[in-house]
């Protein structure tokens, strides 16, 4: 080998050295970086609180998380055991500003982009098939929404977005869910909820910002399955945990099919699509459940006014709004029109209210009372929205049907005070026919249908069998649908005055 070889080799070599050294210098990217499963793109930022992120990579390494509407970005490190949490301000939402966003996160040479995201409002919407409900009926059946085939080709909303957690079933509580933030067209919505759709487009509608929902329901849900094993453990008058842990069911292994039996074991819901959501920034909940627990009666309130506690504790945001949805009327199998479980029933979810930041939206004029899955979601929704909108959004439009204020004794009749708050005009019904479903009785409280005249903002009830009321009872049976409405269209809650 000749001495002019000689040198180009080592030459050769040393360059090459040289560039491998500097490329294994270099931070390569880190697969164990993640950012966890609700945040995306797409996805709506809430408006004017600080945005809490997490997610995993390797211990002590840097996170670097810069967001385009701030300027300067946050920096978080991983602890041991590989977790990382950080959060960022956020402004204000701007009406009719529809500006795009991006969040870009950075870790050890790799990068993750969550481009197009929207600051707005956020709702999480929870509950079992009513909340499901999906606004696209099946050829062939009656189902869908009212009126899907001229609704769903109105959807183009870039401004709603909308997330599904996929079904699934967890022993313990975990950290991961399926599911994509989408935006809301005539394709997507399709399959979405349509109680969350109806609000969603009323509340964007109204406060000109952008707004995602978060849709976690399952069909023939129990409250149970949704509330977090320590709630539950708490609760010395609720046996279902104690129940499930000594069935030999609690051990084996879960997949995510459905089955009428998991859908109501205690906690497995909750642990899979409530709890990896736990710590997003939203502005309340929604809930449409309880046909599965009806036969409960008055344990519901208790159920679910800690199953709220427990989900404000986890989300870590304060008493965060909770609006829910009374059950429809439901004629069962027995046929039974005096009947009143479910009356019952729904008096245990109209006391939930007493739990602070709480309302309920009214359905007893569902006008199909042998459905327990009533197609009419666009009155829920709209009913939910003009909650969030009063006692959210202090916007002030009627929320509220008729609620009686006093009663008083008149000889042979009852006379039935209203709030005037409550009447957005006046009383109405929805036939123009007498208002129907009360009831009044005597010291024995032996009830008879009454006849009822509305007299400007009250109503007078008479029965000829009942020479001295005393009691009343008004819708207060499982499967009655009411004519009573406010001039605003929304109806009279049920209630009694006997027990």
């Amino acid at each position: 080998m000749n001495l002019r070889f000689l040198i180009l080799f080592v030459l050769t070599v040393f360059v090459v050295d040289t560039a491998s050294a500097h490329i294994y210098n270099r931070p390569m990217p880190d697969s164990s970086f993640k950012v966890a499963s609700p945040f995306q793109s797409n996805m709506v930022v809430q408006q004017g609180k600080p945005f809490t992120l997490w997610g995993e990579a390797r211990y002590g390494q840097k996170v670097v998380i810069k967001a385009s509407w701030a300027n300067s970005a946050v920096t978080v490190k991983v602890n041991k055991s590989g977790y990382w949490r950080g959060q960022i301000a956020v402004p204000k939402a701007i009406s009719g500003d529809f500006t795009p966003h991006t969040l870009t996160l950075y870790c050890n040479g790799t990068t993750i982009a969550l481009n197009n995201l929207a600051i707005g409002e956020v709702w999480f919407a929870a509950g079992q098939s009513n909340m499901r409900y999906k606004m696209i009926g099946s050829k062939g059946d009656v189902d869908g929404v009212v009126d899907y085939e001229t609704e769903i080709p109105l959807a183009n909303c870039p401004n709603i977005r909308l997330l599904t957690v996929a079904m699934d079933f967890k022993a313990r509580p975990h950290s991961t869910f399926s599911g994509n933030w989408v935006v809301c067209t005539p394709e997507t919505v399709k399959e979405f909820s349509g109680v969350g759709y109806y609000f969603a487009r009323e509340i964007q509608s109204k406060l000109n910002v952008p707004v995602g929902i978060i849709l976690s329901a399952v069909g023939a849900s129990s409250i149970q399955a949704w509330t977090r094993r320590e709630t539950l453990a708490a609760d010395t008058a609720d046996e279902h945990l104690k129940r499930y842990d000594a069935d030999a069911k609690s051990k084996l292994p879960l997949t995510p099919d459905f089955t009428f039996e998991k859908v109501v074991r205690p906690t497995l819901l909750y642990n899979a699509m409530v709890h990896p959501i736990a710590g997003f920034s939203l502005r309340g909940f929604l809930w449409y459940q309880g046909e599965t627990n009806r036969w409960e009666g008055k344990k519901y309130t208790r159920s679910l006014s800690r199953m709220i506690q427990s989900w404000r504790d986890e989300f870590g945001q304060g008493s965060l709004p909770f609006y829910y949805v009374q059950v429809a009327p439901y004629l069962d199998r027995r046929e039974d029109l005096v009947n009143d479980y479910y009356a019952i029933f729904r008096e245990a979810q109209a006391e939930v209210r007493a739990t602070e930041n709480t309302e309920m939206a009214i359905t007893l004029d569902s006008e199909d009372p042998k459905n327990i899955h009533p197609r009419e979601k666009k009155p829920v929704g709209l009913r939910l929205a003009r909650i969030a909108l009063n006692k959210t959004y202090q916007i002030v439009t009627p929320y509220l049907g008729p609620q009686v204020s006093d009663i008083t004794v008149e000889g042979s009749s009852l006379r039935l005070i209203y709030n005037k708050s409550t009447l957005a005009g006046g009383l109405a019904t929805t036939d123009n026919k007498p208002p129907a479903n009360f009831f009044i009785a005597g010291s024995d409280k032996v009830f008879y249908a009454a006849n009822a005249v509305i007299a400007g903002d009250d109503i007078i009830l008479q029965a000829g069998s009942v020479q001295k009321p005393l009691y009343l009872r008004y819708a207060f049976t499982s499967s009655v649908v009411t004519n009573l409405t406010n001039k605003a269209g929304l109806p009279a809650e049920q209630f009694r005055n006997d027990e």
